[in-house]
């Protein structure tokens, strides 16, 4: 009995924990997650969203090859975006200027065929 409380009580108290999902910082100041095999740091600006793709030691890897989607959420709006590859980023322009605390799906195909989704929070 005794080992059962202490079993329920640690997963009572690490779900939260777990629950807890803190983006790694990017070199270029933005949330950054692993995907397909590759980090993609997200920026924006004004209208504009910009993907970053890195290798694992943080440098900008070539976009040639790459493609995706983002899907932008602000409240009852969504708007998807399709992104363009260029140099060493994926960019794609909204309707409107996207707003603080907006969430961002990617979905990125990398040019080895590598495939996956990541969620951001603007």
């Amino acid at each position: 009995m005794k080992k059962i409380l202490l079993v329920a009580s640690a997963l009572l108290f690490a779900g939260p924990a777990m629950a807890q999902h803190v983006h790694q910082k990017g070199p270029n100041g933005g949330p950054m997650e692993d995907v397909a095999g590759v980090h993609v740091e997200m920026t924006t600006s004004g209208k504009v969203l910009t993907f970053h793709i890195l290798d694992d030691a943080n440098k900008p890897l070539s976009t040639t090859g790459y493609s995706g989607s983002a899907l932008l959420t602000a409240g009852s709006e969504r708007e998807t975006l399709p992104l363009t590859a260029s140099g060493h980023t994926l960019k794609g322009e909204a309707k409107a200027d996207i707003a603080k605390g907006a969430a961002v799906s990617i979905t990125l195909k990398t040019a080895d065929g590598k495939s996956g989704q990541a969620k951001f929070k603007n």
